[in-house]
């Protein structure tokens, strides 16, 4: 699978029309067979890319005393109680955070008041924080999510992640699309039975079925 995999990818990146700018590389899944009006069907997981994203990643850490002194050399931003009860009082302040933030890391000890302070924003967006226990490190955990991709179906048959950058080697980035189709092969009812066709294209490039 990984040739064919690989030889998608390069053909996506070779027929993509030059631009001025540098495009991601995403995969669309397209599923079959499946209710998705029953939640438990839906794809909803977080995954680490082998090969990284190819893009910076927004992380922003809710947390107090020396972890929040650690988690600033690594997060985008950290947060604490005061900052999170503020961002309570303000709806637009909260969904322009959540519209800006790949992924939200929080103390556990936090997660009951973020859960009652922004539970209503961040929880329809798929933005609830990854919780942070006692014995995890929060550098670590903010690198390893650094290579993280969000890959959500929601209600919908079609669906797309990033899995790259134009200017990362069509190898690396046929790394990241295995990892991704041997999770839904591993989660989704029917395994690879239930996928109708993927695909992969640049951001403005065509798209190239990548065979199953």
């Amino acid at each position: 699978m990984a040739d064919s995999i690989q030889e998608a990818v390069s053909r996506a990146i070779e027929e993509a029309p030059e631009r001025n700018f540098r495009e991601t590389v995403d995969l669309a899944i397209n599923l079959r067979d499946l209710d998705l009006d029953d939640p438990n069907n839906r794809v909803d997981e977080s995954i680490v890319l082998p090969s990284g994203t190819g893009q910076d990643t927004r992380i922003v850490v809710f947390a107090e005393g020396e972890t929040a002194i650690r988690a600033q050399d690594v997060a985008d931003d950290v947060l604490d109680s005061d900052d999170l009860e503020d961002l309570g009082d303000d709806d637009n302040a909260a969904k322009d955070l959540a519209d800006e933030t790949n992924f939200f890391i929080a103390e556990a000890s936090m997660m009951q008041d973020i859960g009652r302070y922004l539970g209503t924003v961040l929880g329809p967006r798929g933005k609830m924080p990854t919780p942070l226990q006692p014995d995890d490190d929060v550098v670590e955990t903010v690198n390893r999510m650094k290579n993280t991709v969000q890959v959500r179906s929601r209600d919908r048959k079609t669906f797309h992640t990033r899995v790259g950058a134009e200017d990362m080697s069509a190898d690396d980035i046929s790394d990241n699309i295995d990892v991704i189709l041997r999770r839904l092969f591993t989660d989704l009812e029917k395994g690879p039975q239930n996928i109708d066709a993927v695909y992969v294209k640049t951001t403005m490039g065509p798209a190239v079925e990548v065979p199953a």
